[in-house]
């Protein structure tokens, strides 16, 4: 069980979505928060509070009047859900839920308890609503896409909930499933419409997804780049401790020392000592003396990357356990304070460079990728590891045009969103994050990156056929190597790749070497 109100982790988040731990909300939490919004209640029958007796935005400037107040919160979520295109992904919104649950177990936001029982059934349940894509400009929060989740809080619009089989997710109006599941909608007490449309939650859920999705791409690209290194016969002193030691990098050290316990075991990396450090007679050497740097530059390349999702994480946790509300209400001082907690930069910064250095990643992969396409390069390999008959058949091609393609589009993507603002709301909002959009290009890019490398996959397990040398690897590449030959049997005919690429793309989503934790 994972309870709200404590801090969370990115492990917590894992584990609801993935393994379907249940939640509740921490006892403490939620007498803190009957606390604060009992406060609250007292606290504003006779002042002039932002979004309880005033309107929202530009709109602020006009007083609500009482028997209006009711009417007011449930305005805010309709009129703001207005998202276009198609539905984020449940796990998406999933995720969504709880950042936002923790948000207000953290007992800041003056909502009553029941907004946050009601979550957590939902999240129980996997009960998740329909949200749109578009609509967010990440600061105020993500307006529109939380309005979606509130007004199916309020038993309107959709939800998406598990089929039969639970293996995928079926669309359908939201007081339909309330009512075959005796769920009672939200009611309205003080803030709530607001409450749940104010903060960053849509961007942070996403931003954890893409997090969790990209550290388990770098374990798989280590331990790949390593067989990428037993199929070359490279010299094994680029992972040399001392060599990393020697640049005061804690990613690059930490990526040398993973690819060194992946690599232990193997009989296919050279000993330079042994190799080449006595004395020769010949002028011109067969065997690279030093490998291309797609092969020998992996611990410089995946260090930033690694040192760029630690900070990612940092930033995304810190921001899943804050009060990203506004206003904000705090008892113990007995005061509320109108902010920008609901600003979205931290998140939107962190999702350009995290997909950066995955399309770092994926460059790279492509790159290993051409090498064992190109027999002038490589020397030891048939062209596009082609085990069939040249001219007839055509190996893996195709597929690099597919890689190629990809690895482009990350590129422009790559672009950074952080710094897109455009004023808008009046001129109100005349600065913002655009935090999820930068969170869903980032998702682009996690996505690509999964197809690129789940053909490095597919074409390092022939790579390795063509040689013969899976007796030779080490556990780890071994072990990669045969759970890619469960999915995808070594071919000489030429057969439609899409499916075995769609097999391998789940297989990197599913599983994770845990070289780096």
């Amino acid at each position: 069980m994972v309870y709200f109100g404590k801090d969370l982790c990115l492990d917590d988040v894992e584990r609801i979505l993935r393994d379907g731990e249940k939640v509740d909300v921490d006892a403490s939490a939620l007498r803190k928060m009957e606390e604060c919004y009992r406060f609250l209640a007292r606290f504003a029958s006779d002042k002039v509070i932002y979004g309880i007796n005033t309107g929202f935005g530009p709109m602020a400037q006009y007083r609500i009047d009482d028997e209006d107040l009711n009417a007011l919160q449930y305005n805010i979520i309709r009129s703001h859900a207005a998202g276009a295109g198609d539905p984020l992904p449940p796990v998406c919104v999933r995720a969504a839920m709880i950042a936002r649950i923790q948000t207000f177990a953290l007992a800041h936001s003056g909502v009553h308890p029941n907004v946050i029982t009601l979550l957590v059934d939902l999240l129980n349940r996997q009960i998740t609503p329909v949200v749109p894509r578009h609509g967010s400009v990440g600061a105020s929060g993500d307006l529109v896409q939380l309005a979606h989740i509130a007004l199916a809080l309020i038993g309107e619009g959709e939800v998406f909930t598990p089929s039969a089989d639970r293996k995928s997710f079926v669309r359908r109006k939201t007081s339909e499933v309330f009512n075959e599941a005796g769920i009672t909608p939200m009611q309205v007490y003080l803030r709530e419409g607001l409450a749940i449309t104010n903060g960053t939650a849509v961007m942070t859920g996403i931003g954890l997804i893409n997090l969790i999705e990209a550290k388990r791409l770098l374990n798989h690209a280590v331990v790949a780049s390593v067989l990428m290194n037993e199929i070359a016969s490279s010299y094994d002193d680029f992972l040399s401790e001392t060599l990393n030691a020697l640049k005061q990098h804690a990613g690059q050290r930490e990526i040398a020392a993973a690819m060194r316990l992946a690599a232990q075991g193997s009989r296919r990396l050279l000993k330079r000592e042994i190799e080449l450090y006595h004395k020769h007679t010949e002028h011109n050497f067969e065997h690279k003396v030093q490998p291309y740097y797609s092969l020998r530059c992996i611990p410089q390349i995946l260090g930033p990357v690694l040192d760029t999702i630690r900070q990612t994480e940092r930033v995304l946790v810190n921001e899943l356990n804050s009060v990203d509300d506004n206003p904000v209400v705090d008892p113990d001082t007995r005061n509320v304070y109108h902010g920008g907690n609901f600003h979205g930069d931290y998140v939107s910064l962190e999702m350009d460079k995290l997909k950066i250095v995955l399309t770092k990643l994926t460059m790279l992969t492509e790159r290993q990728l051409n090498y064992l396409f190109h027999d002038r390069i490589n020397g030891i390999l048939p062209p596009f590891v082609n085990m069939g008959r040249l001219g007839l058949n055509y190996g893996l091609q195709a597929a690099q045009f597919t890689a190629t393609s990809t690895t482009a589009e990350c590129q422009t993507l790559s672009n950074p969103m952080y710094v897109h603002s455009i004023p808008n709301n009046n001129d109100n909002q005349d600065i913002v994050s655009m935090g999820t959009n930068s969170a869903l290009l980032c998702r682009q890019v996690v996505e690509n990156a999964s197809q690129v490398l789940a053909i490095h996959l597919m074409a390092l397990a022939q790579a390795v056929d063509c040689l013969g040398i899976a007796e030779s690897l080490a556990p780890a590449t071994r072990h990669l190597y045969d759970d890619v030959r469960a999915l995808v049997p070594a071919f000489r005919d030429d057969t439609p790749k899409y499916r075995e690429i769609g097999l391998l793309e789940n297989y990197l989503r599913t599983n994770d070497p845990r070289l780096i934790r």
